[in-house]
Parts: C-alpha cells; structure tokens; sequence
C-alpha cells in the first residue's frame, strides 16, 4: 500500500510541475503548482509527518497559491475568453465525478473514525510537549529560514505592485508661447 501510495503522490507531483512548465496560461500553471503542492503533502502524511502535511496545505497551497494568483491578476491576463466555449468537453463531468468522489472519501473517513475522534489520543503526562518542541525548533533552530520566507514574501509582492503601477501621462505642451 505504501507503494501505491508514494507511486500516485509522486505522479501527482511530476504532473503538477510539468503542469506549471507547460501551461501557457498563468492561471492554469498556478493550478498545476497547487497539484504539486498536495502531492508533496500527500508525501508527508505517508511519511507520517501529519502536521507538516498539515502546513503544506494550509500555508503553501493555500496562501502561497493565493498570493500568487493574487499577483497573477493584478499584472492582468488581458484576454478574454469566451466562457460559452467549452474548451475540454470532458472536464465538467470529470469534476462532478471528482467532487463526488471525494465527499464519499471524506464521510467514509468520518464513519470509519467517529469512534476514535469521539474517544481523543492519549496524552501524556504534559499535553503540550509536542508543541513546545516544535515552537523551540521553529523560533531558535529555524527562525533565520522563517524570517527570510517572510522578507522574501514581503519582497515580492512589493515588486508585483511596482511592477504594476501605470505611469500617469503627463501633458504634453504645444511649445508655442500663446
């Protein structure tokens, strides 16, 4: 199972980055970057690593994408596409399918754990040692890595927004003196 598991998280992360090499369109390659990063994740929780999975998700599929395509539309895709055009007749029904499957997914895995969710772990003696390991590890071991990320993102959406900005035109004088 173990190999079933990392064989299709790993088709998913080389289909995500083919993805966002290949797609002409901006938005299409960040949904590629988004199959990349849930691949990744999927590669933690088989690794058991549940809340790295956990911020794989929530921070770079989540924020990171956002921020992303945030930027994406503020540069202005200026196309516009016929919404009428169903470019791949598949995909609508393909969706479905997907959305479907994964709702029974997840109340399969709601039904088959009530009984654990109901009952909690088990704690040890201090609860919050796991929490405190990971704020030590985060805040002295990792805090140069962690305050980079944050300049760096900081950085970037600086540059979108400069990158961005429209010059205002100034009025041009006829050069006559009347």
């Amino acid at each position: 199972m173990d190999l079933v598991v990392f064989v299709l998280a790993s088709a998913m992360v080389i289909a995500g980055a083919l993805g966002v090499v290949v797609f002409r369109n901006p938005v299409h390659a960040a949904l590629g970057l988004v199959l990349t990063l849930f691949g990744v994740a999927v590669h933690f929780v088989a690794m058991e690593a549940h809340f790295l999975a956990a911020v794989q998700v929530i921070v770079y599929a989540g924020a990171i994408v956002v921020l992303f395509l945030f930027v994406i539309m503020l540069l202005g895709v200026d196309r516009a596409e016929d919404l009428s055009i169903e470019p791949i007749p598949i995909q609508r029904p393909l969706a479905a399918v997907v959305g479907a499957g994964t709702v029974v997914l997840v109340g399969t895995a709601v039904v088959r754990t009530r009984d654990t969710i109901a009952r909690g772990p088990e704690l040890e003696a201090s609860g919050d040692s796991n929490i405190r390991l990971l704020a030590r590890n985060l805040f002295s071991d990792q805090v140069l890595a962690f305050e980079l990320t944050s300049v760096l993102l900081i950085v970037a959406v600086a540059g979108t927004v400069l990158l961005t900005r429209k010059q205002k035109r100034r009025p041009e004088h006829d050069g006559g003196g009347s």
